[in-house]
């Protein structure tokens, strides 16, 4: 059985979705983030950095795993499953994993933050991230032209990575205008049973007006 603590957020759902998609049992413990539960003494012995999601695997000596993306991988390992065996697969793969990771979640994360959550608007700062995030769309949207799936021929923790993110585009004030095999991508998992599901637990997303106050007492600390 997977213990995992989470949000309703896009990092918190890439593992809700995985957990899906590959059968695990598993059981979601909800981190309140407006109470800052992640902070609290009990939490920082799971994450040191006080970030959502982490898994605590209770049939390893309960091993624990945070990060989402070293909780897709070692997932992926666990369940023999959308992580290729081919040596150079797994890399094309894990290289789609870690360019969310290291670009479209951090970007995104800061267009939210400017566009929607710091108590002065920065014309500048919105700008630049989301012109950023929408240059990493069209990186996307021309792999996704190439390939069915940013891996290749077959979906992947790629895929689970980043489609959490890519769909919540209009909250960070990025359009899709004319990326049309991003958009099929997004299409197509959206009718994925897994994605679905994942992406309604632990619960329902907070409502935005507290998510902008909560975040807003965030920025200014």
């Amino acid at each position: 059985m997977i213990d995992v603590y989470t949000s309703p957020t896009p990092n918190g759902h890439k593992v809700t979705v995985a957990l899906e998609e590959m059968q695990l049992p598993y059981n979601v413990i909800g981190v309140d983030l407006s109470k800052n539960a992640q902070k609290t003494p009990e939490f920082l012995k799971l994450n040191p950095n006080g970030r959502i999601p982490v898994i605590v695997d209770r049939d390893n000596d309960d091993f624990v795993v945070f990060e989402s993306g070293a909780i897709l991988v070692y997932l992926a390992e666990l369940s023999g499953q959308f992580l290729p065996k081919d040596p150079k697969q797994r890399s094309v793969a894990l290289q789609w994993v870690m360019f969310q990771m290291g670009g479209v979640g951090p970007m995104m994360g800061q267009a939210n933050v400017f566009f929607r959550y710091f108590p002065e608007k920065i014309p500048a700062a919105i700008e630049r991230y989301q012109n950023e995030c929408r240059r990493l769309f069209e990186v996307l949207d021309t792999r996704l032209g190439e390939a069915q799936y940013l891996a290749g021929d077959q979906y992947s923790i790629a895929d689970m990575a980043t489609w959490p993110w890519v769909r919540t585009y209009k909250w960070s004030g990025v359009n899709l205008e004319g990326l049309v095999h991003l958009r099929r991508w997004m299409d197509e998992l959206q009718q994925r049973p897994a994605c679905q599901k994942g992406v309604k637990l632990p619960g329902a997303m907070p409502d935005p007006s507290e998510m902008i106050r909560h975040a807003q007492k965030m920025v200014v600390r």
